[in-house]
């Protein structure tokens, strides 16, 4: 009877090799959701989408919906104005070779992948592409990747700024010349919204930053930091309902989206070969070459997303920011990797 035990549980060659296969197959799927990490503002937006394609705003509720992010946009913006330090961002302007290199990726090399990339995807999708192409860099996350990297983070916060301060004029002048929107321009009506949405309120919000320093900006700012992602979720909510209740995502198959995120994925390689590259060849230090890669190949979601619903018509605005969506998500995870890979190739003694 022992003898017909032992042989009954005595594991045989091919379950012993099943067992191995499968912890080997467990701890890859424990290594993998243990880094790919969602930050909750992207979960957030992501329960917008889900929300909006399961019950999405009809009818008045969906005209009062419009107005109200209009007005939180405008708000926005203003805080856009009171938070981005401009005379740090325009004393910066003196070390002008990193800055043009950073720019001239950010408005320059970036907009140029889009005329390959963004024929490598469906009609509908195309114009999503180009659209991040010319977004500007992020503040928050370029500054966090070079400091993490150990990288001249003083100038990450001015390049950062800076492209911030110019994207709001720059983006929308690309989107209007790369997209030949009509009869080669933006309607006037999205050209006054950019104007009064847009810019006028991030005039009067520097104005405002002027009139209350430095110290006092960034403290009233910092109490109203929730606002930003609240306005940004309404705006996604808002963007995807108005394409569910257009029929716009019946444009999209699933067999669409393996094209898109691969041109997603090859800007995000792409684009830091190419700035670590160009930043080696003009021999600046690791902290300036880590600047530039972080702060030229970032896009920002925060100022994407509000932009996005003053260019483009509601019913296109959530397929025009998909590929930003997956790009950010991306890019957060790719770059904090190689932020950390950075900072163990960093020279001795100390960050720059």
């Amino acid at each position: 009877m022992a003898t017909r035990r032992t042989a009954r549980t005595a594991p045989t060659p091919l379950r012993s090799g099943s067992a191995r296969s499968f912890r080997a197959v467990h701890r890859l799927v424990g290594a993998v959701v243990r880094r790919v990490r969602v930050e909750p503002f992207v979960a957030a937006v992501l329960g917008a989408v889900a929300a909006a394609a399961l019950v999405p705003a009809r009818g008045e509720a969906a005209e009062w919906l419009d107005r109200g992010v209009d007005v939180a946009i405008t708000g926005l913006f203003f805080l856009y104005g009171v938070r981005l330090p401009t005379r740090r961002a325009v004393a910066s302007m003196r070390d002008w070779r990193l800055h043009g290199v950073i720019l001239a990726i950010t408005f320059g090399l970036f907009p140029l992948l889009a005329f390959g990339c963004a024929p490598l995807v469906p009609d509908v999708l195309a114009a999503g592409v180009v659209f991040l192409c010319v977004l500007p860099s992020t503040v928050q996350s370029s500054i966090m990747l070079t400091s993490l990297a150990r990288g001249n983070e003083a100038a990450a916060i001015c390049s950062a700024s800076l492209s911030n301060l110019l994207g709001v004029v720059l983006t929308p002048v690309l989107v209007a010349g790369m997209l030949s929107v009509g009869d080669g321009g933006l309607p006037l009506s999205v050209v006054v919204d950019t104007v009064l949405v847009l810019l006028v309120p991030f005039a009067a919000g520097q104005a405002a930053r002027g009139l209350l320093g430095d110290e006092r900006a960034q403290a009233w700012t910092a109490r109203l930091a929730m606002f930003d992602r609240a306005v940004i979720v309404l705006a996604v909510y808002t963007a995807f309902g108005k394409g569910v209740t257009g029929g716009v995502w019946g444009r999209v198959a699933p067999a669409d989206l393996p094209a898109l995120l691969a041109v997603v994925a090859g800007l995000l390689a792409c684009v830091p070969a190419c700035s670590a590259l160009v930043s080696r060849g003009l021999g600046f230090a690791h902290g300036d070459r880590v600047a530039v890669l972080f702060c030229g190949s970032q896009k920002s979601l925060a100022s994407g997303l509000p932009m996005a619903t003053v260019l483009f018509p509601g019913a296109v605005v959530g397929i025009t920011v998909l590929p930003l969506m997956l790009y950010h998500q991306l890019q957060l995870l790719v770059c904090t990797w190689l932020a950390q890979r950075l900072a163990r190739s960093a020279p001795a003694g100390g960050p720059r």
